[in-house]
């Protein structure tokens, strides 16, 4: 199948509740989709102004400043030392990466895309893309031996699962048992807010406790979209493998997927800078910690969600009851039938408002 076979863009079906939430006195609260609201830090957009004289094409590997950045911060904010220019690439954002990833590795009919049951929409995108079985799973016991790319999300999108390092290396395990690439997402890997989480780091899949000295087979996925408020810069990168690495950049380069020079730059300094990253990650928990009690005592259950941008919650109907009733209270969410078929009666609530939007929706489900 190609591009123009896939199903219409599911969040158009939202339209129609965005437009009741807008009709509400104070305006609508926006939590459906995980957009960013804060500023991009000063020091990261000086950086992109500073390198707008452009005029030469980038580098599709990335600056070597930029790949020593990455590798560092997988040392400094991951516990993954080691890494060099050749395990690590940067990307235009990480969807494209998700959604084309099966084509890069040559996956086509007749192999299968394992993604988990509660998922990021992309990753069956990606399956369907090159004619791929899409499997939903989140138990490697149950991975089929046709699989040729896993993808593991954690903290996850919705459902903000965090993997420990055991469950990482049950993964990983698992993957090369069956001669499959395992492909972490890890995003979200900044916000960690239940125990262990909130003391101590969430867990890379590159970390030795889970993969021990050997990369083969093996990516790490990251996005500074959520860390650093660079969304609209489509600023990611991947690491692991340096023969998967090569890979996927030869392909990339035909493909002319490349991040633009200016944005490298914003990148490079975005990744030496954890102070912003520090404020960003304090702005979520205050937001979370008046969120998280108002949608309980409003009658819904949390499930999950002790990492990530997002509260995946029931109230034990149908998801798209539940976003007509919350978009009468002008609060619109999104709906669990979006992200698989194991969850139809969740809904996500994004922490990606502003302090007096977020306010607005407690006070709203308090009645």
């Amino acid at each position: 199948m190609g591009v123009a076979d896939l199903a219409d863009y599911p969040w158009d079906a939202v339209a129609p509740y965005a437009d009741r939430a807008r009709r509400h006195p104070d305006g609508i609260v926006d939590l459906s989709i995980g957009s960013p609201v804060d500023p991009t830090p000063a020091i990261v957009a000086a950086a992109l102004a500073d390198a707008t004289d452009a005029h030469a094409y980038p580098q599709t590997a990335g600056t070597p400043a930029l790949r020593e950045a990455i590798a560092e911060w997988y040392h400094r904010r991951r516990g993954v030392p080691g890494l060099s220019a050749e395990n690590v690439l940067p990307t235009v954002g990480s969807k494209e990466l998700v959604a084309l990833l099966p084509l890069l590795l040559g996956i086509g009919p007749g192999d299968a895309v394992v993604h988990p049951r509660a998922a990021y929409p992309t990753y069956e995108v990606g399956a369907r893309l090159v004619g791929a079985e899409a499997v939903a799973s989140d138990d490697p016991n149950q991975w089929p031996s046709h699989a040729r790319l896993i993808w593991i999300n954690s903290p996850g999108n919705p459902d903000g699962r965090v993997l420990s390092t055991a469950e990482l290396r049950d993964a990983v395990t698992r993957a090369r048992e069956i001669g499959a690439v395992l492909a972490s997402d890890e995003c979200y890997a900044e916000l960690g807010w239940d125990a262990p989480w909130d003391t101590q780091p969430v867990p890379s899949v590159l970390d030795s406790r889970v993969v021990g000295d050997d990369l083969a087979g093996v990516l790490s996925v990251y996005s500074l979209s959520k860390q650093s408020n660079l969304a609209g810069y489509r600023a990611a990168f991947l690491a692991g493998d340096p023969t998967l690495v090569e890979r996927l950049l030869t392909g990339r380069k035909h493909l002319g997927l490349i991040p633009p020079a200016p944005v490298q730059r914003a990148m490079t300094v975005a990744l030496g800078d954890d102070e912003h990253v520090a404020a960003q990650r304090a702005l979520y928990s205050r937001r979370r910690a008046v969120l998280k009690p108002a949608i309980e005592a409003a009658g819904f259950t949390i499930d999950r969600s002790e990492g990530g941008l997002y509260l995946w919650a029931t109230e034990g109907r149908d998801a798209w009851e539940s976003v007509g009733r919350l978009a009468e209270l002008g609060i619109l969410v999104g709906p669990g039938h979006f992200y698989g078929t194991h969850y139809p009666d969740h809904v996500r609530f994004s922490l990606t408002a502003t302090d007096e939007r977020i306010a607005a929706a407690a006070a709203r489900l308090a009645g």
